[in-house]
């Protein structure tokens, strides 16, 4: 493997240790201290695996982030040290809660090249990432023991702002083409009958995280349909769409539903995460409620940050960035997909991404596939169990590989690796 592998593959991000530990409490005299909202968050329950992941050699798997080499670091440097030196004293201020004008109508730009054409400014408030976005719309719209429907499996960053509101999480399962609107209207029906205030579907349409699963273009309509006709908001969260491997991105549920759907975005997939700049495409007559509720929680976001990403998306060539991700993540699902052909034993199964950054692993019925992370790490290869992905607190026989930030040798090396914990789990059913 290359020494590109060794350096950084052993690193789990963030996002990856929040999966992982999503089980854990601890017992101290202060607990008695927590509010209930904070009580209900799951804690972490393997601290010691991110030590252990710092190891050389060890390939990582587990965290969905991009392929920041890419980059022209040096020029963005002189771009970053320009800004201070010629506007320090905006870029170091405080700023905007809703987020600086200039920034807001490039993002419709980058929202015309997703599909939605009718975006405009005032609609549009600037986050501290989409997970942001995501808190403020659950603290909007959420009182506890309201109900979110989400797809299984879905984000575990949701899951971990839903379970703070204290807010029940119900799940629709999908198929191969995405969620099953037939499945959510009766999903719905039946919340409703049995009393329940249900507030928004959750949904990650193009490339679901952790599944990779899009949603097929002609059940779109008929999914924010079926929200509209039970007064549900739709929370469409879509930081992959850009980055489908072959042709045009498919619509957003936003593009032909302004008034039903808040739409969330984010550069943190097609340019850089450490940022932390998000959106919000919000309805206009929910906007003004969603805006305050932002600027209670962060003020303004981060004005340096939001000039830089500026700058990029007027001096830089930002599309011919995400060809270049595009390339780059299709080569690397392509190993990934050609590792599991060769290595995998019989009985699994996995998707085929058609974007995004993920795959997600099936093993046979009767596999927990958590207690299987310390074997892989052995092993030299970590991923991220399935039950990370889950409200439910059942064992989960599935698994998310990620390919975005790992070499195609590092893959190839990483599967080959895992394959063989996984048969010998089989082989003990």
């Amino acid at each position: 493997m290359t020494n590109e592998t060794l350096d950084t593959a052993g690193l789990l991000p963030a996002e990856a240790i929040d999966a992982l530990e999503r089980a854990a409490t601890s017992a101290h005299r202060h607990d008695g201290l927590f509010s209930e909202r904070a009580a209900n968050i799951r804690q972490s329950a393997v601290r010691d695996v991110f030590d252990v992941s710092m190891r050389p050699g060890l390939v990582s798997l587990a965290g969905g982030s991009p392929y920041l080499q890419s980059l022209p670091l040096e020029r963005l440097a002189e771009t970053a040290a320009a800004i201070i030196a010629n506007e320090g004293l905006i870029a170091l201020q405080y700023g905007g809660g809703q987020g600086m004008e200039e920034l807001r109508k490039q993002i419709c730009e980058v929202m015309a090249a997703e599909g939605i054409l009718d975006a405009v400014p005032q609609n549009v408030v600037i986050t501290a990432g989409s997970q942001s976005a995501q808190d403020v719309a659950t603290k909007v719209f959420c009182n506890p023991g309201d109900v979110v429907l989400v797809e299984n499996p879905t984000y575990v960053g949701a899951l971990n702002t839903f379970e703070a509101y204290q807010v029940k999480v119900e799940t629709v399962e999908m198929d191969d083409d995405g969620l099953v609107p037939e499945l959510l209207g009766a999903r719905i029906a039946a919340l409703q009958t049995a009393g329940k205030n249900i507030k928004f579907l959750y949904t990650i349409p193009s490339f679901n995280n952790p599944s990779g699963i899009t949603l097929a273009k002609e059940r779109r309509q008929r999914i924010v349909e079926i929200c509209r006709n039970a007064n549900i908001l739709v929370l469409e969260d879509n930081p992959y769409g850009l980055l489908r491997f072959d042709g045009a991105p498919l619509a957003p549920l936003r593009a032909d539903h302004p008034g039903d759907v808040i739409y969330l975005g984010s550069f943190s997939k097609i340019f850089a995460p450490g940022l932390r700049i998000g959106w919000a495409l919000v309805p206009e007559h929910l906007q003004r409620r969603y805006y305050l509720a932002s600027e209670s929680v962060t003020l303004c976001p981060p004005t340096l940050n939001q000039m830089l990403v500026s700058a990029y998306l007027r001096d830089y060539d930002w599309k011919g960035q995400i060809a270049i991700y595009r390339g780059l993540y299709a080569e690397r699902c392509q190993a990934m997909l050609d590792a599991l052909d060769e290595h995998m034993p019989d009985g699994i199964s996995w998707t085929t991404p058609e974007g995004g950054f993920f795959v997600w692993v099936t093993l046979p019925q009767g596999v927990d596939t958590y207690p299987l992370l310390q074997k892989a790490i052995d092993a030299g290869v970590v991923f991220i169990p399935g039950a990370a992905f889950t409200p439910s607190d059942e064992p989960s026989n599935k698994l998310r590989l990620a390919f975005s930030a790992v070499p195609p040798e590092a893959i190839t090396e990483g599967v080959r690796r895992l394959a063989p914990v996984l048969r010998e789990a089989i082989a003990g059913l």
